[in-house]
């Protein structure tokens, strides 16, 4: 009998700004502690940030953030880019949409905490292309 495969993920729960944020973080030596205190939230909230519990920052304090990096340019606005990337509760909208949109959106709500992260950027990148050219799919 075939083993499934395991989870490859990183940070289990973070959302894509979360994992940078707490990236640059440890790449600079800094606790959560110091950093929240610098920018004038709890530990907890910084935490839970990072963690995906909490909903997207909000611009403000994507900005703090960027300043208290120094990050300017294509930096800070990736880090903008990830911020609107990272509601980790996201409600998918269907009505007037196709059948086939709703099965879709039911069918990635249901499954997608069993995707392997080959399969989540294989999907990933067959969306961002948007009817670009077929692909064979992810292989296993």
């Amino acid at each position: 009998m075939k083993q499934p495969k395991p989870q490859r993920r990183s940070f289990p729960g973070m959302t894509p700004f979360g994992a940078k944020v707490r990236a640059l973080r440890n790449g600079r030596g800094v606790t959560q502690k110091a950093m929240a205190s610098a920018l004038g939230v709890s530990a907890a909230y910084l935490s839970a940030l990072e963690h995906g519990q909490r909903g997207r920052p909000s611009p403000a304090m994507v900005r703090q953030i960027c300043a208290y990096f120094g990050l300017m340019w294509d930096d800070a606005d990736q880090l903008k880019r990830l911020a609107q990337i990272s509601h980790p509760r996201i409600v998918v909208d269907t009505g007037g949409l196709s059948p086939k949109a709703t099965e879709l959106a039911n069918l990635l709500a249901e499954r997608i905490g069993t995707l392997d992260d080959e399969t989540v950027d294989w999907l990933l990148s067959e969306i961002m292309s948007a009817g670009g050219r077929k692909s064979e799919g992810p292989t296993h």
